[in-house]
């Protein structure tokens, strides 16, 4: 099996939803400029990879599948009427067999393992993505990577773009969202973003 972060307990999964279901968050629907910006991508049918308790997988619009190391996480996923599997499950899933979506998304993973770690999960999962296929990674600017403990490193525009580079992903653009770059070192839900194409 790949590597995979080790935020695999229910604590983590806990935390998560608790974070995310914060009344204010939901009267103020904090999550609806990362919905417009995920859907406007257009990705089809999408393997969400780490998909957590499935927000990405959820803003994208729901169609897609999602595979998370954390079975705590799984079943909230589930609870939330999202198909989303375990890596050992999903092997044996219809779906685990080459160009079987149209887009991978790996948002807020990376930044929990090493730079090689990172690059044996994309390697392992991106044959499942269709050629011309969308590879959409994500991960936390300065202020967020610092926000959480279970952080190990810190990937930026520069090896977001090498770690698509050396799976052969073109590089199709990079933007800093939902503010500018700056933005980065006080909002810690502002996030690089890395998209390519499977070529």
């Amino acid at each position: 099996m790949p590597p995979h972060p080790p935020d695999d307990d229910a604590a983590y999964a806990e935390r998560l939803a608790r974070l995310q279901g914060r009344w204010w968050k939901r009267l103020l629907d904090v999550q609806r400029p990362y919905r417009w910006y995920l859907r406007r991508l257009q990705l089809g049918f999408v393997l969400d990879l780490g998909c957590g308790i499935g927000r990405s997988l959820t803003n994208a619009g729901g169609n897609g599948v999602g595979v998370d190391v954390n079975p705590f996480a799984v079943r909230q996923a589930r609870a939330r009427g999202l198909q989303a599997y375990e890596p050992e499950e999903f092997a044996s899933t219809k779906w685990s067999r080459p160009g079987s979506f149209d887009s991978l998304i790996v948002a807020h993973v990376v930044e929990h393992m090493r730079f090689d770690q990172a690059q044996t999960l994309l390697s392992t999962y991106l044959p499942l993505v269709k050629k011309g296929g969308t590879v959409v990674l994500i991960a936390p600017q300065e202020r967020g990577f610092a926000s959480d403990a279970t952080h190990v490193e810190m990937f930026d525009f520069t090896s977001l773009q090498a770690l698509l580079g050396n799976c052969n992903i073109r590089i199709k653009r990079c933007e800093s969202f939902p503010l500018p770059r700056w933005m980065g070192h006080v909002f810690p839900h502002n996030e690089f973003v890395v998209i390519g194409e499977h070529s």
